[in-house]
C-alpha cells in the first residue's frame, strides 16, 4: 500500500510540474523565432532536471535572442554607426538558403554579421543602416504556400515590434527605395560573403562600384565583434561547457566502441542533449594517421587498438561558438613514443597560455610556440637538419584564433593586434607526422592535437575549457578508472 501510494504521489507531482511547465501560443504573435512571449523563461522551481534544463533554454522578457536583450542590439547599431563614415550606407544581408537537393534544404544558420545587428536569425532579409535613417529592414513576405510548407516567418511588423527597425518594408518594395538611399549616400557598405542580388544587381549599387564607392563592411562589424560584451561572454561560457561535458563521455565511450563515425556521432548527441542548437563544424575525428591530417572529415573508420584519436569539436549555442581539441589512445594508455610527443604538445599548450594577457598578440604566442616545438622536436629526434623548414612541414597552422560567433572569429583583426580585455581565442599546438615524413618511421602516421579556448582578462587570461582533462596521467586515470556503464547509470538515477 505504501509503495502505490508513493507511486501515486510520484505520477501526481509529474503532471503538476508538466502542467507548470505547458503554456499555450495560440494568442501570441509568431515572428518565425522564439520570443520571450512564445517561449516564456519560467521562475517555477522543480527537482526534474530536464525540466529545468527547458526553463533555463528559453527566453526572458527583453530579449530578442537567448541571453541577448534589446538594448544590446540597439546599442550594436549605433557603435557601428560611430564607425562608419559620415553620409555612408551600410547594407546587411541575411544568409541564403542553401539546397541539398531540388526541394530539401541544407540547415541554415544566419550570417554571424546579421544575426550580431538585427538579432533576425531567418533567411531572405536585407537590412540597411545609416545615420539618416537608423535600420530599415526589408523583410520577406510569407506566401500561404510557404506558411503551410514552412511555417511562419518574420515580416515587417517584426521588423518593427522585434527587432525595433526605425523603418521596415516588404523585400518587393528595395528596388524601389534602396536606390534612392544609395544615390544619398557617398559611400557603400556591404558583407561581400552573403552579397545577395536582390541589392547587388540594382543599377545604382552597380555604378556605385564600378566608381569605387563600394566596400567591405567587416571592416567595421569585425572590430566590434572582437571584443566580447558581458553577455556573449556567458553564453560563450556556455557553449564552451556543453563542449566539454560532450566530450567527455565520448571519451569513455571510446572505450567501448572505437569507431570514428560512431564518437562523431556520440559527441554530437551529447551537445544537442544539452542545448546546443549546432554542431561549430563537423567534428574532427582522426584515429591513428588520420589525426595527422588536420581538418580531416571523413570520420569513417575504426581505430586501431593502440593508436591515438584526435577529436576536435565545437558546438553552437544561440550563435556562439565552442572549439576545443583533445588526444587520448582509447585502449587507455599511452605508449612511451607516444608520450613523449604527447608531452611536448602539451607543455607548449600550458606556456603558450600562460603567455595570454592583455598586450600580447596571436603573433607573438605563435613565434614562441614554433620555438618551443622546433626544440622539442630537435631533442626527440624527429627534427635534426633544416628544423625551421621541416617543422612547417608537421605543423603548418598558426598556434590559434580568435573565437565567437564564427568558429574562425574576426579574421579581418590581425594576429598582430595587442590582445584586450574580453578577447576569446584558442590555443593549439599541434605536431602533425604524414605517414610519409622522411624521418624516424615510430613517429610517422602520427597526429596530436591539445586545443583549449582562452578568455582575456584585465589581468590575465581564464581558460574557458579547462574542466577537460589533458594532463596523461588524468587522461588514463579517467579512462581506466571509470566504468561507463555504471556511470551513465548513475547518471540518470
Amino acid at each position: 500500500m505504501k509503495i502505490l501510494s508513493r507511486k501515486l504521489l510520484h505520477q501526481l507531482s509529474f503532471k503538476q510540474a508538466i502542467r507548470r511547465c505547458t503554456y499555450s501560443t495560440g494568442k501570441v504573435s509568431d515572428f518565425g523565432q522564439p520570443t520571450s512571449a512564445s517561449h516564456p523563461q519560467s521562475a517555477n522551481n522543480t527537482r526534474l532536471w530536464w525540466v529545468k534544463w527547458q526553463f533555463d533554454a528559453l527566453m526572458k522578457e527583453g530579449e530578442i535572442t537567448p541571453g541577448i536583450a534589446t538594448e544590446e542590439y540597439i546599442s550594436r547599431r549605433k557603435r557601428l554607426l560611430e564607425l562608419l563614415p559620415e553620409n555612408s550606407l551600410a547594407i546587411i544581408a541575411a544568409a541564403p538558403v542553401k539546397m541539398m537537393t531540388d526541394v530539401v534544404p541544407y540547415t541554415f544558420r544566419q550570417d554571424a554579421d546579421y544575426l550580431y545587428l538585427t538579432g533576425c536569425q531567418q533567411p531572405g532579409g536585407v537590412a540597411v543602416l545609416s545615420h539618416e535613417c537608423g535600420l530599415c529592414m526589408f523583410m520577406p513576405e510569407p506566401k500561404p504556400h510557404d506558411v503551410v510548407w514552412q511555417g511562419q516567418i518574420a515580416g515587417v511588423d517584426a521588423a518593427l515590434e522585434m527587432f525595433k527597425a526605425e523603418e521596415a518594408y516588404p523585400v518587393s518594395k528595395l528596388d524601389k527605395i534602396l536606390p534612392n538611399m544609395i544615390k544619398r549616400s557617398s559611400k557603400l557598405f556591404h558583407n561581400k560573403l552573403t552579397a545577395t542580388p536582390t541589392y547587388t544587381d540594382l543599377e545604382t549599387f552597380q555604378n556605385a562600384a564600378h566608381v569605387g564607392k563600394v566596400s567591405d563592411l567587416s571592416i567595421f562589424t569585425h572590430e566590434l565583434r572582437w571584443v566580447k560584451s558581458p553577455s556573449e561572454l556567458k553564453l560563450m561560457k556556455e557553449s564552451a561547457a556543453i563542449a566539454c561535458q560532450a566530450l567527455l563521455p565520448t571519451m569513455l565511450h571510446s572505450k567501448t566502441y572505437p569507431h570514428e563515425g560512431m564518437l562523431s556521432a556520440k559527441v554530437e548527441y551529447e551537445c544537442r542533449m544539452r542545448g546546443a542548437q549546432r554542431m561549430a563544424f563537423n567534428p574532427v575525428v582522426g584515429g591513428g594517421p588520420n589525426a595527422s591530417v588536420i581538418h580531416y572529415s571523413r570520420n569513417d573508420q575504426k581505430i586501431k587498438d593502440g593508436d591515438l584519436v584526435l577529436m576536435d569539436v565545437g558546438c553552437e549555442l544561440h550563435g556562439y561558438c565552442s572549439d576545443l581539441t583533445r588526444t587520448w589512445p582509447p585502449c587507455g594508455s599511452f605508449s612511451s613514443i607516444q608520450e613523449e610527443l604527447y608531452d611536448l604538445i602539451l607543455q607548449t599548450n600550458k606556456e603558450c597560455i600562460r603567455l595570454c594577457r592583455p598586450g600580447a598578440s596571436i603573433r607573438q604566442i605563435h613565434n614562441y610556440s614554433v620555438e618551443l616545438l622546433c626544440k622539442g622536436l630537435k631533442e626527440i629526434g624527429i627534427l635534426k637538419r633544416d628544423a625551421f623548414r621541416l617543422y612547417h612541414q608537421l605543423n603548418p597552422t598558426s598556434i590559434g584564433h580568435y573565437l565567437g560567433m564564427d568558429v574562425h572569429d574576426s579574421s579581418m583583426i590581425s594576429y598582430d593586434r595587442p590582445l584586450k580585455p574580453g578577447v576569446v581565442l584558442t590555443i593549439e599546438p599541434g605536431i602533425y607526422v604524414p605517414s610519409s615524413f622522411d624521418g624516424s618511421e615510430r613517429y610517422q602516421g602520427t597526429g596530436i592535437r591539445i586545443e583549449d579556448e582562452v578568455l582575456i582578462t584585465e589581468t590575465g587570461c581564464e581558460v574557458l575549457t579547462g574542466s577537460m582533462p589533458k594532463e596523461i596521467k588524468h587522461i588514463e586515470s579517467l579512462l581506466n578508472n571509470y566504468s561507463y556503464t555504471k556511470g551513465m547509470e548513475a547518471a540518470t538515477v
